[in-house]
């Protein structure tokens, strides 16, 4: 199975409460035109570049935004399995991989912690807050909010500071993500930055790239978010070569919650070669089949569009589908703006 898983003033006082790693020097170089404001793109850069990654455990809480912390139990397919650390991660992969016939399922113990983008530590109770919390990212991702985790810092950063007049009042040295977060999000607007290249990151494809200035640490992100594009591309096309000509059955169908497999049960579903549907009763012959269209797309993720038309038997499978997991004999989906939504399409 494949699992698809994107200025200020510091007065010494203001620095101190960052950490004791965190320091600021009182160096007095002159004044730079070229700094850049709190609401500038190389602020956005740095924000969201520094946020906090929460897509390692995608496979369990289908979260990029949220970062679930240790310990807690969950049940994994009936099973019910500690998880004490990433360590544990490959006891809960290895559950998924036993069959690939099965519909996986991760069912957390309430109540769970988990850590947010902006490193805020947050109590989830029910499924339903962690539903929401899923909700929030979408509409993040969806707004350009979300964190870009196609490249990781190495740190120390330094940063040099600016006052209204581009005068320069300080450096702070940054020796963490979160530290440069807090950083970047605690900029007042008539305070003022600029980076004090160079920089090094390391990229999503495992290079290490020397960053000179703002605009190649602009590139930098075009360059990752352009291998993810590729690489979702890829697997766009895998997929759609899983589909094409195949008939499937419904092995699961979860709606906020209540599965309605059910409903589906007597139905086949075939991807022809020309994008069209075909769903068929394989119980009762009398019935018409119903037809509807589907396309498969991409950019950092991969996409199924389903569309049935409205009020027949398989209607409630229209959606845009966001693939979060295929092989050669399944497909499982998760709609595009209600993670709790999900459909598990299984070869026939």
């Amino acid at each position: 199975m494949k699992t698809l898983k994107l200025i200020t003033v510091f007065a010494l006082t203001a620095v101190l409460g960052f950490t004791s790693c965190q320091s600021e020097e009182n160096t007095q170089v002159g004044s730079n035109p070229n700094a850049n404001s709190s609401t500038s793109p190389t602020a956005s850069n740095f924000e969201r570049a520094s946020m906090n990654d929460g897509s390692n455990d995608d496979f369990l809480d289908g979260n990029a935004c949220t970062e679930l912390l240790f310990p807690l139990t969950a049940i994994v397919n009936g099973q019910n399995i500690s998880i004490i650390s990433e360590l544990d991660f490959s006891a809960v992969l290895n559950i998924f991989a036993e069959f690939n016939d099965d519909t996986d399922s991760v069912t957390f113990n309430f109540p769970i912690k988990v850590r947010t983008s902006n490193y805020t530590e947050v109590t989830v109770n029910n499924q339903e807050e962690l539903d929401a919390l899923n909700a929030e990212c979408e509409s993040a991702e969806a707004e350009g909010r979300d964190a870009i985790s196609c490249l990781d810092f190495n740190f120390p950063i330094t940063m040099l500071t600016y006052d209204i007049a581009l005068e320069q009042t300080g450096t702070v040295v940054l020796q963490s993500e979160k530290q440069l977060y807090t950083f970047m999000t605690g900029l007042q607007a008539d305070e003022f930055f600029t980076v004090n290249y160079p920089i090094s990151a390391t990229l999503s494809n495992g290079t290490t790239v020397q960053l000179n200035s703002d605009t190649e640490f602009r590139d930098s992100i075009s360059d990752c978010v352009q291998f993810e594009e590729e690489e979702a591309a890829t697997m766009a096309a895998e997929v759609e070569a899983t589909l094409t000509n195949t008939q499937f059955k419904v092995q699961s169908f979860v709606n906020a919650g209540v599965n309605t497999t059910a409903d589906f049960v007597d139905w086949s579903i075939e991807f022809t070669n020309d994008l069209k549907l075909v769903a068929k009763n394989n119980v009762n012959a009398t019935l018409s089949e119903i037809e509807g269209t589907y396309s498969v797309s991409s950019d950092t993720s991969v996409f199924l569009n389903i569309a049935f038309g409205s009020n027949n038997s398989v209607s409630a499978l229209n959606n845009d589908w966001v693939i979060t997991s295929y092989s050669d004999t399944m497909v499982a989906l998760e709609s595009k703006t209600d993670a709790s939504i999900t459909l598990t399409f299984q070869k026939l």
